[in-house]
């Protein structure tokens, strides 16, 4: 085992006998949500797991280790302390260990500790990608790149729908990452099940998820493998008005000259604003949607 991989109790135990345990992020606490909805959202998450037959393993930076598993105590540090924790992605890592310091990691992050402790499914919101001007900027999530090299399947609601989704799309082809719909065969858009873009494959079932991931690493894959899994239509908001709010806040992150990092929770929180807080709703009904079906397929395996 890494000598800075901890392991929480619950986890180690579960990894150990074999039995399923699923990763969960945390960014989306401390940078993606506000509190006290983010502190109460990773209860959900972690209770959805369970319920579904799989231990949570919430992924985290604490003084320096990284952490699969969390007490209640640090879930509740990391919500309250917000955007001051560091947006820890892969090149983050050696700095915050050296350091001794804390992070909140990102789904590149998740993946690599997950990988690091044996977990090989992990549930997240939505995952990053080619921003929109990306063809300028080059602003394009590590997340692609931790998808076309590490062994972890990722369950989400898509791309974030602030992203340009057919760039992404096009650039996991070229990375070779399977792209999977939970029965459809329209790519999610995050807060809404509608898009104009298809994934590679349609499988309506964990079992037969399952069975790709199993064949996947069979055959030696170095990669992970992303399982799109649509907000429940009850939840979804109406394209057209997510669009606006979009549009609206990448024309604000733009006069403002907002950039990097900053970008994506800048943005989300902005359409929360311009929704009227239904966004945010939305939001935590997808990423419970996806904490269940990625707890079913890791059960599967």
């Amino acid at each position: 085992m890494n000598q800075y991989l901890k392991l929480s109790p619950a986890v180690e135990k579960a990894v150990s006998e074999g039995r399923p345990v699923i990763a969960l992020e945390s960014t989306i606490i401390s940078h993606g949500m506000p509190y006290p909805q983010n502190l109460e959202t990773a209860r959900l998450c972690e209770a959805e797991a369970r319920k579904n037959g799989a231990e949570p393993a919430t992924v985290a930076v604490i003084h320096g280790q990284l952490c699969a598993g969390l007490t209640d105590e640090e879930l509740e540090y990391l919500a309250k302390t917000g955007p001051q924790v560091a947006k820890a992605s892969r090149r983050d890592l050696p700095v915050l260990i050296a350091r001794k310091a804390d992070g909140a990691t990102t789904v590149a992050a998740t993946m690599i500790i997950a990988a690091m402790a044996g977990i090989r499914v992990f549930a997240t919101g939505g995952i990053g990608g080619v921003h929109r001007g990306a063809e300028t900027t080059m602003d394009i999530s590590a997340d692609l790149e931790e998808l076309a090299q590490t062994p972890v399947a990722v369950v989400c609601a898509g791309a974030k729908s602030i992203l340009d989704l057919g760039l992404t799309l096009e650039y996991l082809e070229t990375k070779g990452v399977p792209v999977i719909g939970y029965r459809t065969k329209t790519l999610p858009a995050f807060y809404t099940y509608e898009s104009d873009f298809s994934v590679d494959y349609r499988m309506d079932s964990p079992k037969e998820i399952a069975d790709a991931i199993n064949a996947q690493r069979k055959m030696g894959y170095p990669g992970g493998m992303l399982i799109t899994d649509p907000i429940p239509a009850e939840y979804a908001m109406p394209k057209k008005v997510i669009d606006a709010a979009i549009e609206q806040a990448l024309k604000e992150a733009a006069e403002q000259g907002i950039k990097g990092k900053a970008t994506t929770p800048f943005l989300l929180a902005r359409v929360c604003e311009l929704t009227g807080g239904e966004s945010l709703k939305s939001n935590i009904k997808l990423v419970l949607n996806n904490v269940a079906l990625a707890a079913q397929i890791a059960a599967a395996l």
